[in-house]
């Protein structure tokens, strides 16, 4: 077996990380802290990498992923579109810039525009 080679799936333990070589549910990498931003909250149209296809990004939320979720999902709803959260950001498909920021200052989250 050479150093490329490596478990991803066993019978016994089922799906393995490829960096620590853990048990998927057992993973420490997955498990890092996601970054916490600079503590202003931004919430900005983007383009760029979608096919001319708008999505509105929520930077600088400092929360665990689970309340990261839940936001994103109460969002999603209001707002009647799609979504995900990624690498810390939420995501919602389409412009709703003013929805969100009005959404936001309700929860009593400093928040504001960025971009143009």
């Amino acid at each position: 077996m050479s150093s490329d080679d490596r478990i991803v799936y066993s019978t016994e333990k089922g799906r393995i990380c490829p960096a620590c070589s853990n048990p998927i549910n057992q993973c420490a990498c997955r498990k890092k802290k996601l970054s916490s931003g600079d503590g202003n909250v931004r919430v900005s149209r983007e383009t760029k990498g979608r096919k001319g296809k708008g999505i509105t990004l929520i930077k600088g939320l400092n929360l665990d992923a689970a309340t990261l979720a839940l936001m994103s999902k109460k969002l999603k709803v209001m707002c009647g579109s799609g979504g995900t959260v990624k690498e810390g950001n939420i995501e919602i498909q389409g412009d709703h810039i003013a929805r969100i920021l009005d959404y936001l200052k309700t929860q009593g989250i400093r928040a504001k525009r960025a971009g143009g």
